[in-house]
């Protein structure tokens, strides 16, 4: 499986405060990141899988949202998340 709880820890551990920060927008952001970026390799693949398209728009969605949070919070947070991943927005 390409996600599996020792990668989740990894990047909790990494973005958030500690391995049991599952909750921070930053790790969350995180984790849909390395999400978005398997399914879309999936989908250059598979271009006909449609269903995995819809998952795939929605969890960009979601972590657009996500980040529009950390926008309203905390400026300097979101710059942070934005740089270390490479989101560019």
């Amino acid at each position: 499986m390409y996600l599996d709880s020792a990668k989740k820890a990894e990047l909790f551990e990494k973005y958030g405060k500690s391995v049991k920060d599952t909750g921070s927008p930053e790790s969350q952001i995180a984790l849909f990141t390395f999400r978005i970026a398997h399914l879309t390799e999936h989908l250059r693949q598979n271009k006909k899988d449609f269903a995995t398209e819809r998952s795939l728009k929605m969890l960009v969605g979601k972590r657009r949202r996500m980040l529009d949070y950390l926008i309203k919070v905390d400026i300097e947070r979101y710059r942070a998340i934005i740089k270390e991943l490479g989101i560019r927005r």
